[in-house]
């Protein structure tokens, strides 16, 4: 029977609480809803619904399955129990199992089965399983890092199968104990039963040349390795003493070449060097790592001093930017000299300083201006107003949120180096460019957060000591928690850690309570948390008379911002010095200040009286400010006829443009030259227009860009909502289901699988083939391949190959007939 079909009729069978169970595992089944359980079923067996929920398997769930799908025959149903499981599974045991098996069945990754034929009786009250069609694919060919067979491995290298031949008749004749073969699949076979059992393996070992079996073990993981010339000739008559490891095991076919350079070990082989176990390390316990401590003070200051420093930091930033908005490269992204240049202005290194602008860029705080090609703040920012925990919970909420990882900036792109670099340095991931982006980063960066939170609940001292943890200690636990993803969490996990640190929620490599409560979904528990320990905001500085001004603690974002503003910072930390000068007043001056307003600020917010210097510094430089004045004009007007300039002034059609006279015959415009002469054309006047002249300034006008939006972080749903779920039960429960073959979706999967399972068995199959003109005909081949939506086949009558579209496929069926 098909697997699809099979499992549908399981599925059918299914209390409405277990398709639930199903449904909440495994959302993607039910998006968009299915119209029967041959639909569902054949969603449940696809290629990318497999991959998902083998994603959120754990290390003993992927060791069952693997071990299932290795002992396991889908195209002869040779299925497998438990016990047969135990044999092969090193530690495990029969309940054990059982309840993993139950789970894979529940995930409708396995389906129960009929016993193998003549098995016997006492096995028929055990429970026999086979796994879904699509697992081989999803797999891999190395499942627990077990190679391919020797005859698979004759089957698909053609070059060790013209090869194998001679090396068993080079064995038989020098002693060993194989059968000589006459063709390369018989010498596979040879291979097989030579190296069939764990004392056959080692009785061929105990001769070989010395480090063979350090190189043996290289291959306990996996079963490719790299080697250098790896099809060179070896011969089995040369003296061991003559030949190294690898020559010796190529002379024995105990390692296989694949191409030049990489070599597999046979499944075989490694099943017997491992003690005839599949898995070798089975264990229902996720691994204890060995954790240094803190205290829980240590671990409370450290984020609390992180965070304080983050949001000064970032005001700084936002100033600066402000001030002189980036650039971006033509290639997309911050360069190096800009990001520089923002570095010395808020005094920080320059990894720290993208990392923290990646930060504001993602919240909202930064963004680009399409116009100007930089980056620059959003007017009406909310964040510089709002509560320093409330700002701190606006950044964290946009980095759970965000697709970005910012540490990833500064790393090595890889692929091949860009006309940038000819001399062979790859190039940089620059800040704010495309190459940062990780679409799977959300659920990473969620992932690790519970990682950290289960490793420090675990390990928890009744001291109130803290667990300290690093990358090691999380990426083994994900290695256990979700094997399949152990890649993608190896190339973030560092860089989250960092970000982590930076946002307080890990605290002398501890995670802390902020974390703790962020992990768990509680952001109200998290800014109660902070506003208890998080020092508050200083709102004075101290005025020296060396024209420099010193801010006792962190001080208020109002404040900070209006003194960064008539003052330059000067080292780091929360104990900064702002240094006055005539520029850092001229500079407050233009923003629209005067004397008297700098010098009421200052009595304002200092602890100490304002100093003469300082006094006279501000009064002399504003009393040479605005002699010279300067503003924008985006056209002219100019006419030697004063009335009609003076007529264009009075005319309130004109107000639009925003005239101003600067001479008797001359008025400036607010708008663009072709809008002030449209303007003029319908006051009846002939104006020319002289776009060309050099000393005409053009600019467009835009409308205000919009505020920044707060974030709110919503954690990746992993369930599909109650209502769908109710939806979809309603419609597989209803009176009469469609025929198992009925929708289209369902015919594709079974044809598909018909097709795949022809070509393993060489079989023939009979398909329904529409013609271009549509018309049906019913043609009797042999499929040779499938991929890219179409299928390769075999016309035995015709002895030729064609290459058929499978949308053109109506129905496929097994002809019976084998061929070889």
């Amino acid at each position: 029977m098909s697997l699809i079909r099979a499992l549908s009729k399981e599925l059918e069978a299914r209390s409405d609480n277990s398709l639930r169970a199903l449904f909440a595992a495994r959302p993607d089944l039910i998006s968009p809803m299915a119209p029967d359980f041959a639909a569902l079923a054949a969603r449940a067996s696809a290629r990318v619904s497999v991959q998902r929920a083998l994603e959120r398997l754990n290390k003993p769930e992927m060791q069952v399955l693997e071990t299932l799908h290795l002992c396991t025959n889908t195209d002869t149903g040779h299925s497998v129990s438990a016990a047969g499981l135990k044999k092969v599974i090193a530690g495990s045991t029969l309940t054990a199992l059982d309840r993993l098996l139950a789970k894979l069945q529940e995930l409708a990754l396995v389906h129960r089965a009929d016993p193998p034929a003549g098995s016997p009786a006492a096995t028929a009250r055990q429970r026999f399983y086979l796994p879904v069609g699509s697992l081989k694919d999803v797999i891999g060919i190395y499942p627990a890092g077990l190679g391919r067979s020797y005859t698979e491995l004759v089957r698909l290298q053609p070059a060790y199968a013209q090869r194998v031949v001679q090396l068993v008749a080079e064995l038989h004749h020098s002693g060993e104990d194989i059968q000589a073969a006459s063709t390369p699949m018989d010498a596979a076979l040879a291979l097989q039963r030579w190296t069939a059992t764990p004392e056959k393996v080692h009785a061929i070992l105990a001769t070989a040349p010395e480090r063979t079996l350090a190189l043996l073990e290289k291959f306990g993981d996996w079963a490719m390795g790299a080697v250098p010339q790896a099809q060179r000739r070896a011969s089995v008559t040369h003296e061991n003493s003559d030949v190294g490891p690898i020559d010796w095991l190529l002379a024995r076919s105990l390692l296989v070449p694949l191409d030049a350079g990489h070599v597999e070990l046979p499944h075989s082989v490694g099943l017997a060097l491992r003690g005839g176990y599949i898995v070798e390390d089975f264990t229902l316990s996720p691994p204890a790592p060995e954790l240094g401590s803190t205290s829980a003070s240590l671990r409370r200051n450290a984020a609390m001093g992180a965070i304080a420093e983050t949001l000064r930091l970032a005001g700084e930033l936002l100033f600066a930017v402000r001030e002189q908005p980036l650039a971006t490269l033509r290639s997309g992204g911050v360069g190096v000299r800009e990001l520089r240049r923002l570095a010395e202005s808020i005094r920080c290194g320059e990894h720290q300083t993208a990392v923290l602008l990646e930060l504001c860029a993602l919240a909202g705080l930064v963004r680009l201006d399409v116009d100007s090609s930089s980056w620059v703040q959003p007017p009406s920012l909310e964040w510089l107003g709002l509560p320093r925990q409330e700002q701190w919970l606006w950044l964290v909420n946009a980095w759970l949120a965000s697709e970005r990882a910012p540490s990833l900036v500064g790393q090595r792109l890889a692929g091949p180096t860009s006309a940038a670099h000819p001399g062979g340095a790859s190039a940089t991931i620059n800040v704010l460019s495309a190459e940062a982006q990780r679409p799977d980063a959300p659920v990473v960066r969620r992932r690790i957060l519970e990682i950290l939170n289960e490793l420090t609940a675990e390990a928890a001292a009744p001291d109130g000591k803290a667990p300290v943890l690093d990358a090691q200690a999380v990426l083994q636990r994900a290695e256990w928690a979700q094997p399949r993803m152990a890649r993608r969490f190896s190339s973030l996990v560092r860089g989250i850690l960092e970000e982590a640190e930076i946002l307080g929620l890990m605290g002398s490599g501890a995670f802390t309570q902020l974390g703790s409560a962020i992990a768990a979904g509680q952001p109200e528990r998290a800014l109660d948390i902070l506003g208890e320990h998080l020092p508050a905001a200083v709102n004075h500085i101290l005025l020296q008379a060396d024209l420099t001004a010193v801010a006792p603690g962190y001080l208020a974002p109002e404040l900070s911002e209006t003194l960064l503003l008539m003052a330059d910072a000067e080292g780091q930390g929360p104990a900064s010095i702002y240094r006055f000068s005539p520029t850092t007043i001229r500079r407050a001056l233009d923003a629209g200040q005067d004397a008297d307003s700098l010098l009421a600020f200052l009595r304002e917010h200092s602890a100490t009286p304002v100093p003469q210097p300082l006094a006279y510094l501000v009064q002399d430089t504003a009393s040479r400010h605005g002699r010279l004045r300067i503003g924008t004009s985006a056209s002219f007007i100019q006419s030697d006829d004063e009335t009609a300039i003076m007529d264009l002034l009075r005319e309130a059609r004109t107000s639009a443009l925003s005239l101003v006279r600067i001479a008797p015959t001359v008025l400036t415009s607010s708008a663009s030259p072709r809008e002030t002469a449209r303007v003029l054309r319908e006051l009846g006047l002939s104006p020319a227009l002289q776009e060309a002249e050099p000393a005409v300034v053009r600019f467009k006008r835009t409308a205000p860009g919009p505020g920044s939006v707060r974030p709110v972080y919503t954690a990746p749903r992993t369930a599909p909502p109650d209502d769908d779920v109710e939806a979809q039960l309603s419609v597989l429960r209803r009176q009469q289901p469609a025929p198992a073959d009925s929708t289209g979706e369902t015919a594709t999967q079974l044809g598909l699988e018909t097709l795949q399972k022809a070509i393993r068995l060489k079989q023939a199959v009979t398909m329904n083939v529409v013609d271009s003109l549509g018309n049906a005909n019913t043609e009797t081949v042999v499929p040779v391949s499938v991929s890219g939506g179409r299928v390769r086949v075999f016309d035995p009558a015709k002895e030729t190959e064609r290459v058929l579209s499978i949308h053109r496929i109506i129905d496929v069926e097994p002809a019976g007939e084998v061929h070889s």
